[in-house]
């Protein structure tokens, strides 16, 4: 199955040229006065932002992986972060009309010595012993496609449930960016893993056993549970997440994984 943002090759060059900040400033923001989101929205918000602004600490780390030695890869996580940092921007901005404070320094500061280092060590202890060179990239190619899938279906999701016509909107337009995410990532992955059985024993390894919904490394589980629950609960959340999943085992070596609808069922999160 081909995913949106999924197409056969992609242009790094043309990316690197063409990256820049989602806009926000021409939406009138002013409507969450007049028509506030509820907590619980104002909850996931504030989730997904909290994540968007940690992607430094994800990066920093993985540059001291194999694959920072990958030009390709190299100068798309030079972009992608800048670009995760300004959705967390315009999801601050959102929050700050409710009256909600999100400091991205303080979050750098206080989650500085987390980031993928914290979030891949068990990887590292069982797998990366075993990996060389690509096979490690692979590994992070496909981890990578699996949490932008889940991102682009979760501000679907909250576009959809929410039904506000200017978070709508935005949460299309970050979106749209994080398709472009999962393109490169997929791109690499169905790369690396075809040309490898040894890269895709590693990848289904590490995905089966220690992949989580994005953002589990650095929130309660109850913060998690949350935010799973209210995208992804019930006959359509639960569409939302098969979906997914059957992005990710499509593959090749991954066919058959379910680690999106495996992490609700083990958060409790009702079908």
């Amino acid at each position: 199955m081909q995913a949106e943002g999924d197409p056969v090759a992609f242009d790094i060059d043309r990316y690197t040229a063409t990256s820049v900040s989602v806009h926000w400033d021409d939406l009138d923001l002013d409507d969450f006065r007049r028509h506030p989101l509820p907590e619980r929205s104002l909850r996931t918000l504030r989730y997904m932002a909290d994540v968007e602004y940690h992607t430094v600490c994800y990066t920093r780390d993985l540059l001291t992986t194999p694959s920072h030695r990958e030009p390709d890869v190299s100068a798309f996580m030079t972009m992608w972060n800048r670009e995760e940092f300004w959705h967390g921007e315009a999801l601050a901005a959102v929050l700050a009309m409710h009256g909600v404070a999100v400091d991205y320094d303080v979050l750098k500061a206080n989650r500085l010595k987390l980031g993928w280092k914290d979030r891949l060590d068990p990887i590292k202890q069982s797998v990366l012993g075993s990996l060389v060179g690509a096979d490690f990239v692979a590994v992070h190619m496909s981890w990578g496609a699996a949490n932008e899938w889940s991102a682009i279906t979760a501000y679907q999701r909250m576009a959809e449930l929410e039904e506000h016509p200017v978070l709508a909107e935005l949460l299309r337009r970050i979106a749209k960016q994080e398709a472009r995410h999962v393109a490169f990532y997929t791109s690499q992955a169905r790369d690396r893993l075809t040309a490898s059985t040894k890269a895709q024993k590693a990848t289904r390894f590490a995905l089966s056993r220690f992949w989580a919904p994005v953002g589990s490394s650095i929130n309660s589980v109850d913060d998690v549970r949350h935010v799973m629950t209210h995208l992804m609960s019930g006959p359509q959340g639960r569409r939302a997440a098969r979906k997914v999943d059957d992005s990710i085992s499509g593959m090749p070596g991954l066919g058959g994984l379910t680690i999106v609808q495996d992490a609700l069922d083990r958060l409790g999160v009702p079908a």
